[in-house]
C-alpha cells in the first residue's frame, strides 16, 4: 500500500514551528517499503544543522519496552519467568507491607508492584550528572541520602520507603522507574551477561539497529554516532530556549530510560513487533516474546492499558501500543499499528516537549483517518460528576521534588489546583478528568483519575502516577 506522507510533513512543520521546538527526526515504516522520514529544525548549539532520521537522541523511557523485551526473550529461553518473585534475584528486596513472592517481575514491568512514587531517580541524575546546576538538582543534591549509584542504594531505599504503597502488587497500575532498574539487573543475571550486551546481541544487530546503544554516560552514543548526535535543548524561566550537552547519568536506570537510538532504527524496532518478531522476512525475536509484549494477553481497548513496556490502545479499528519519554533534552513516542506491519518514532532535543500530535499525524496518515484527528482517551462528556465531595484532598507524590495536586469540593463542581497552578477541572466519565488551566482552558494541565474507597479517594492517578491522598 503506497501512502502519501506529504500533506503529514506540511502538518508536522507546522506543529513544530507552533510549538517552537528546536529538532525534531520522525520515522514512519510500513509494509512493502513503505516510508516516510524526515529531520525538522536543527540539532546544534549553532541551530545551523537540521537533524536527520540517522541522527542519535536520546530516547528516556522508550527504552523501558527493550528491558521487557529482553525479559521476554529470557523466559521464552526458560531462563526466567514473568512469575518469579523478584527477591530470587534480590534477596533483600521487599515492599513494605506486601507479601514477598506476589511482587514479581511481571509486577514490575507492568508498574502493578504497589511502589509509589519515589525519588531514587532524580537523586541519581542529580548526584551523578556533575555539569548539571539549576535549582531543581540542587534542591535534589541537598535531599538525597547517598549517592543512588548502585542498585542496591535504590532497593535498600524501597525497602524503608516512607510513602504508603499505591496497592496490594498487581492491583493498581502506577508508573515506577524503580522496577525497571531492578528488571535491567534481572537481565543481567539471566543472560550470564550484562544487560546492554544482550540487547546488542539479541535485539539492536538482529533488527539492523546499527546506530542504536544503551549506555550511561552517552560516551558510547557519541563514539557511534559520527558526530551525527544531537545536543540538548531546554526551556529557561523566561521561556527562552538554551543548550547545553550534559547528558543525564543515572548508572542504576540503565534499562529504564538510557537508550540512545535514531528515527529509522526505532521504528524498524516497533515495526519488527507489529510483524510479531518478523524483520525483513526472517524471525529476528521469538514469537512468544514479542507476544508478551503486544500480543491477546494484554486487553485492547480504547482506554489505554499498561502491559509490559507498552501502553496498548484501540484507535477506529486498529490496535496501537506506543510508549513516550522524558530526560533533560529528550521528548520521545515511539509506537506500532499491530499486526499491520507499521512502525513510527518521533525523536525530539527539547525536554518537556509535547510531542503526542506529531505521533497521531502518522498514525492518521497510516490509517486513513483525517490528519489532526486526536487520540486522547480523556474526553470531556458534558455533564457534572454526581459525588465531588469524594474526590476532596490533597494528593502528593514524592517522585523528585513533592508534587502536589489539591482539590476542593465545597459542595459545588470540584476545584483542582495542579503542582500550584489553579485549573479547571472537565468531567470525562468514569471518576476521570482532564484539569484545564483556569487562564488558558486550551491547556491540559493534567489528567486525573481518583481512586475512590469508602466514599473518598484515597488517591489520584496524576498521568501516570499514583499520587496519595495525605490529607
Amino acid at each position: 500500500m503506497s501512502i502519501d506522507f506529504s500533506a503529514a510533513d506540511a502538518r508536522i512543520a507546522s506543529l513544530i514551528e507552533r510549538a517552537g521546538l528546536p529538532g525534531v527526526a520522525v520515522c514512519a515504516l510500513g509494509p512493502d517499503g513503505a516510508r516516510f522520514e524526515k529531520g525538522y529544525g536543527f540539532r546544534d548549539a549553532g541551530r545551523a544543522i537540521a537533524p536527520d532520521s540517522d541522527t542519535m537522541f536520546g530516547i528516556a523511557s522508550m527504552s523501558k519496552s527493550i528491558t521487557a523485551l529482553a525479559v521476554a526473550i529470557l523466559e521464552s529461553e526458560g531462563k526466567l519467568s514473568y512469575d518469579d518473585p523478584v527477591y530470587r534475584y534480590f534477596p533483600n528486596f521487599r515492599v513494605p507491607g506486601a507479601a514477598r513472592d506476589a511482587v514479581t517481575l511481571r509486577t514490575l514491568a507492568s508498574h502493578t508492584s504497589g511502589i509509589p512514587p519515589m525519588e531514587p531517580l532524580e537523586w541519581s541524575i542529580a548526584m551523578n550528572s556533575p555539569r548539571r546546576d539549576g535549582e531543581w538538582i540542587r534542591a535534589m543534591r541537598a535531599s538525597a541520602p547517598n549517592p543512588m549509584a548502585t542498585i542496591d542504594q535504590v532497593i535498600d531505599y524501597i525497602a524503608s520507603c516512607p510513602y504508603p504503597t499505591v496497592g496490594a502488587p498487581g492491583e493498581n497500575m502506577s508508573y515506577c522507574n524503580e522496577g525497571y532498574a531492578i528488571l535491567s539487573y534481572v537481565v543481567d543475571q539471566a543472560a550470564g551477561m550484562p544487560l546492554e550486551q544482550f540487547c546488542m546481541e539479541r535485539i539492536f544487530r538482529p533488527l539492523g539497529m546499527t546506530r542504536t546503544v544503551m549506555d550511561d554516560d552517552c560516551a558510547s552514543a557519541r563514539a557511534l554516532s559520527g558526530g551525527n548526535i544531537t545536543s540538548l535543548f531546554e526551556r529557561d524561566e523566561a521561556g527562552e530556549l538554551v543548550c547545553d550537552d550534559n547528558w543525564s547519568i543515572l548508572p542504576p536506570f540503565r534499562g529504564c530510560a538510557m537508550v540512545k537510538s535514531t528515527a529509522r532504527d526505532m521504528a524498524a524496532y516497533y515495526r519488527c513487533l507489529s510483524n510479531g518478531g518478523v524483520h525483513e522476512g526472517r524471525q529476528a525475536l521469538p514469537r512468544a516474546a514479542v507476544d508478551a509484549l503486544v500480543g491477546p494477553s494484554i486487553p485492547a481497548k480504547e482506554i489505554a492499558c499498561y502491559g509490559l513496556g507498552l501502553y496498548k490502545r484501540v484507535k477506529c479499528g486498529h490496535t496501537i501500543c506506543e510508549h513516550g519519554g522524558g530526560l533533560h533534552g529528550v521528548s520521545s513516542k515511539g509506537g506500532l499499528l499491530l499486526g499491520e506491519g507499521w512502525g513510527f518514532a518521533v525523536l525530539c532535543n527539547e525536554g518537556d516537549a509535547d510531542v503526542d500530535e506529531l505521533m497521531w499525524t502518522l498514525y492518521n496518515a497510516a490509517m486513513g483517518l483525517p490528519l489532526e484527528t486526536p487520540h486522547r482517551w480523556f474526553v470531556p462528556v458534558g455533564r457534572p460528576f454526581s459525588d465531588p465531595e469524594m474526590l476532596a484532598g490533597r494528593f502528593v507524590g514524592h517522585e523528585g521534588v513533592p508534587a502536589v495536586v489539591t482539590v476542593t469540593a465545597d459542595g459545588g463542581a470540584p476545584v483542582a489546583t495542579v503542582s500550584g497552578r489553579e485549573t479547571k477541572l472537565a468531567y470525562c466519565g468514569g471518576t476521570r478528568f482532564l484539569a484545564m488551566d483556569a487562564e488558558q482552558l486550551e491547556r491540559t494541565r493534567a489528567q486525573l483519575e481518583f481512586l475512590i474507597r469508602d466514599g473518598r479517594a484515597w488517591g489520584v492517578r496524576c498521568g501516570s502516577r499514583i499520587f496519595v491522598n495525605e490529607g
